[in-house]
């Protein structure tokens, strides 16, 4: 168990003082029996004119701040501690009802899964569903754990992290096709090809915690970062890291589930002005053992 304070601060600027919309700030740690936050505080300049909290359709917190006052430059710093208690690598036995793929979900997880089971991405020419029938055995059954095991180190192993200036999600056939992408676009990606098998899976946004010790080619610390969760019977819902090869919650501070990751962008809003008037943003984050925290 270890206690961890996250300190994120995004600014925007501009050329001019402009008006602000509305903005949807999804920062806040997600609780857990795995992690539990112990302090949290949102400073926003300049001061909104309101901030209320709300649990989206998914149960995460999102803080909705409104503005009356024009500013050429908008800060948001969420910082919080958190005790992160995360669990151990999980194993199916032969017990388990998903120990062999393909496996039933009971009928009535069904109901609320299918929207995770359901595909949302076209594939017209069937290539997603092949890259993930690669990883089934050539005669049924298959271990299910070999299977998610299989597409998170091979996405590891033969795609090229990059990050992209475009905004958004690129659409898995782009990920698959150019075989590089950011680690939203690994883990719709992986999303998406579990789908097509059957398997329950959605979206996770958080952050990676790297410690001192930090690995060579360990990607998505000081910054946040984003995995796949994976729903099966009698074991629940389990992370999968397709970024960094990381099976179970080690080193992955959840803030926010989602069906998509559009449904999961840390800060979004508007402001009203010009579209030269936005000079550009800076986003510093730290996550660093509570004792050791300091300013960014």
């Amino acid at each position: 168990m270890s206690r961890l304070t996250i300190r994120h601060k995004t600014e925007y600027r501009y050329a001019h003082p402009v008006a602000f919309g509305e903005h949807r700030i999804m920062l806040r740690p997600r609780d857990g029996h795995d992690l539990r936050v112990l302090s949290g505080d949102l400073a926003i300049e300049p001061p909104p004119m309101s901030l209320r909290w709300i649990h989206d359709v998914f149960g995460n917190s999102v803080a909705i701040a409104t503005f009356d006052e024009r500013s050429d430059r908008l800060t948001v710093i969420s910082t919080a501690t958190v005790e992160h208690n995360p669990a151990e690598e999980f194993a199916l036995t032969p017990d388990d009802p998903a120990y062999f793929y393909p496996f039933l979900y009971d009928e009535d997880e069904f109901a609320d899964l299918v929207q995770y089971i359901t595909p949302h991405y076209s594939d017209p020419q069937g290539e997603l569903s092949a890259w993930a029938r690669n990883f089934l055995d050539a005669e049924a059954p298959t271990p299910t754990y070999r299977i998610l095991s299989g597409m998170t180190h091979g996405i590891r192993e033969a795609f090229t992290y990059r990050k992209r200036l475009e905004q958004g999600t690129q659409h898995p056939l782009d990920t698959l096709q150019t075989g590089s992408g950011t680690c939203r676009d690994y883990a719709l990606f992986m999303i998406e090809a579990l789908r097509r098998l059957g398997i329950a899976a959605r979206f996770v946004s958080g952050y990676l915690f790297v410690p001192s010790e930090e690995s060579p080619g360990h990607l998505g610390g000081g910054s946040t970062h984003a995995w796949v969760q994976v729903y099966l019977p009698s074991a629940g819902w389990i992370e999968f890291d397709p970024t960094n090869g990381i099976v179970g919650s080690r080193d992955l501070i959840r803030v926010a589930v989602a069906r998509d990751p559009h449904q999961a962008i840390p800060l979004h809003g508007t402001y009203l002005g010009p579209a030269d008037a936005f000079i550009g943003m800076q986003v510093g984050i730290r996550v660093v053992p509570a004792e050791q925290a300091v300013e960014a």
